[in-house]
């Protein structure tokens, strides 16, 4: 804890005191994002580090595995996010961002202990598609980085069960983004048309 209070003092030394003017915008303007991300909570991934954005840029929810869940029960933290930066923030893109060596997607493939994790385990089992890269028990990383790949790809029509997301979509004013990024630096963009991750150049 005194890490984190050390970091908030050099913080305020050293950024506040050469960001005033533009942090006093920030704080007396309504924020307008460029775009709303979904991402990871893993540590690791720091979606304005990975995308050099300043604050104010991007509106984000994260949480184990990057998971959107279907619309309906359990979907109200990530359904009340989506609501508000697109129908309060007018955002007009949405990035889900999944990372290869996932943590969250790893228990997918190998389970969850119910009795030590209850409430991931119930994370898991309600929110996630146990999709079938996942289930293929082949084994290895070469199963782990697809069965993330996929996981982004079911998230992304996840998202298209909530009526803010369809009604952006259906009025083109809306554009979804499936990424996925390498703890190494690399990140990769889904190609529709070519149906797969492409490195981002």
């Amino acid at each position: 804890m005194h890490k984190l209070l050390r970091g908030h003092a050099t913080f305020r030394r050293e950024y506040v005191a050469r960001s005033r003017g533009f942090l006093a915008e920030l704080a007396s303007e309504h924020q307008s994002p460029d775009a709303l991300y979904i991402g990871c909570a893993d540590s690791r991934v720091v979606p304005e580090l990975l995308t050099s954005s300043a604050p104010g840029e991007l509106f984000v929810i994260r949480n184990v595995a990057n998971l959107v869940p279907a619309s309906g029960p359990g979907s109200a933290s990530v359904g009340a996010a989506l609501e508000y930066g697109l129908g309060a923030l007018g955002v007009g893109h949405i990035v889900v961002c999944g990372h290869y060596g996932c943590g969250g997607v790893k228990a997918m493939i190998d389970g969850v202990d119910r009795v030590a994790m209850p409430e991931l385990h119930r994370w898991i089992a309600d929110a996630a598609v146990v999709n079938s890269s996942a289930r293929d028990g082949s084994g290895g990383e070469g199963q782990w980085r697809r069965a993330v790949e996929e996981n982004v790809l079911d998230q992304l029509a996840n998202l298209t069960t909530y009526p803010c997301v369809q009604a952006g979509l259906d009025a083109q004013r809306l554009q979804l983004h499936g990424w996925v990024y390498d703890l190494r630096g690399g990140l990769y963009v889904y190609d529709d048309e070519e149906a797969r991750f492409e490195e981002a150049r």
